[in-house]
């Protein structure tokens, strides 16, 4: 990165901060004197995770703030989006990082399928009531953390919230597509505005994300060992997201996807659109809001 100062005077939102890529990425935007607001569900974990973070970046670190989000309840994110709007004068960098990733069958508050409804939904509409902040915050940047398992989601627009078929490997890669195709939208509708709207994918990496994931007793100490050899540590998979939010070549990208700090080529499904525009549409009446 090309200096440690380099946000300072910053505000940075990061949701899912408290572990895994995003408590990566809040340490990396500290050593950088950001001044990063840690987004979480779980406070009690997320006080932790902030004692630990303040004692790894020292005293010269950027200030580090903490304030609720539930992604998967709506008015929570009206709350969270009330109380930023209300104290904070500006908002430079918003990273949409928080997931659940292939839980069982579970709705959220509001009555939609878990990972459709947090890692979609929730964030659909926090970038929706923050979008005015961003705007008079210029230049400024949404970044959207996909996944490469994008590649497996199909956008069923007769059963969006999976009440007729749940997979939830297929429901977690829907979900990651929504999120690129969000991207899209967002990005050619802020297109000369001045914030810069962009994705990415950490790659495979060692999170706690995968605790829905069953596997073999038998199996556990190979997926262990496995994991250590060819999945990423947090602080390596953290990289792209602190290159979207630090580099200035970003604020001349709009609606690009990255993996390892390099843009990437996506599939046409995720491109597309038309799908785009109809999803966004969908998911301005699921959260009750006209864009």
């Amino acid at each position: 990165m090309e200096t440690p100062q380099i946000m300072y005077g910053k505000t940075i939102i990061v949701t899912g901060a408290n572990s895994g890529i995003g408590k990566a990425t809040t340490v990396e935007l500290l050593r950088r004197r950001g001044r990063v607001i840690m987004a979480c569900r779980d406070m009690i974990r997320a006080e932790q995770a902030a004692q630990e973070i303040r004692m790894e970046t020292g005293p010269d670190s950027g200030e580090l703030l903490l304030k609720y989000l539930d992604l998967g309840s709506l008015k929570s994110v009206q709350r969270f989006c009330e109380n930023i709007n209300q104290e904070e004068p500006r908002l430079d960098v918003l990273i949409n990082n928080a997931g659940i990733y292939q839980c069982p069958y579970t709705k959220t508050e509001d009555g939609f399928e878990m990972q459709f409804g947090v890692n979609h939904l929730g964030h659909f509409l926090l970038t929706h009531l923050l979008l005015d902040l961003l705007k008079r915050s210029v230049p400024s940047r949404v970044i959207v953390v996909s996944s490469k398992l994008y590649k497996y989601g199909e956008i069923n627009f007769d059963d969006l919230n999976s009440e007729r078929h749940y997979d939830k490997a297929f429901a977690y890669s829907r979900s990651k597509l929504a999120n690129l195709l969000f991207t899209c939208e967002l990005a050619r509708r802020l297109e000369g505005t001045g914030v810069a709207v962009n994705a990415l994918t950490p790659g495979m990496v060692r999170t706690n994300l995968g605790r829905h994931v069953s596997i073999p007793p038998l199996a556990k100490p190979f997926w262990g060992l496995a994991s250590r050899v060819f999945l990423k540590n947090p602080e390596d998979g953290a990289q792209t997201s602190v290159y979207l939010a630090c580099s200035p070549d970003i604020d001349r990208a709009q609606g690009k996807y990255f993996s390892d700090c390099q843009e990437q080529k996506l599939l046409p499904k995720a491109t597309d659109q038309e799908v785009a525009r109809k999803l966004w549409d969908i998911s301005e009446v699921m959260v009750g809001i006209t864009m």
